[in-house]
């Protein structure tokens, strides 16, 4: 990562996850990203139509035998059978998924496996998601979007919960937010949120190859 970056980050008090799609839709429009509505997908469904498998029921073994044979030999990371599918999946939606979406113009995934909620709220679907949105234009993800989760203590248990798995891996255990806990529990107000990588949106809109091309300083 750069040591400088731009990121383009707002919250919509009273919206949710959909409404906020559909604001972003619009300042891809009126940037010349897009000339028409983005293409919108659930996760599953684009794990379904890119890479064959059910993201949501699919077993392990399943989703291990999709792997393309250049990383089909990753060891897979210590931790419960979740940690382990979630490690899958990102090696699916990097090297199978990602490079498949937004070839025509931005492209919207929403309803994520409920395992990678991070700071969104689950919807108790069968099975359960995570009201999370990510947007990727030529293969590249260009913002990560949450109906965001305001329950104090589920957003501990989270944090709590990734603290262990992080110790199982034999990774670096960062403190957990505090300070974020503490507002939360305050009192956060209904509302969704979204982040956008500028850099990589001027990279794309500009048609250069790198980000270092569009930044001030690249190291």
């Amino acid at each position: 990562h750069n040591t400088e970056f731009s990121m383009l980050e707002w919250y919509r008090p009273g919206w949710d996850h959909h409404q906020l799609i559909a604001e972003c839709d619009a300042l891809l429009q009126a940037l010349g990203a897009a000339s028409a509505p983005c293409e919108q997908s659930s996760y599953r469904d684009a794990f379904l139509r890119h890479a064959g498998i059910d993201p949501l029921r699919d077993p392990l073994r399943r989703l291990r035998a999709a792997l393309p044979d250049s990383v089909a030999d990753l060891a897979l990371p210590d931790g419960d059978d979740s940690a382990r599918r979630d490690f899958v999946l990102d090696v699916l939606m990097s090297h199978v998924v990602a490079p498949m979406l937004g070839r025509d113009g931005p492209q919207v995934l929403f309803d994520f496996p409920a395992s990678q909620a991070a700071l969104a709220r689950i919807r108790p679907d069968d099975p359960p998601v995570a009201e999370r949105f990510e947007i990727f234009w030529r293969g590249i993800e260009l913002a990560n979007g949450f109906h965001e989760l305001t329950d104090a203590a589920e957003q501990r248990r989270r944090f709590e919960a990734d603290q262990a798995r992080r110790s199982t891996q034999g990774q670096v255990v960062p403190p957990h937010d505090a300070q974020l806990i503490s507002a939360m529990a305050h009192g956060l107000p209904d509302c969704a949120g979204v982040a956008i990588g500028f850099d990589r949106l001027l990279m794309l809109l500009l048609g250069k190859p790198t980000i270092g091309e569009v930044i001030a300083f690249d190291d």
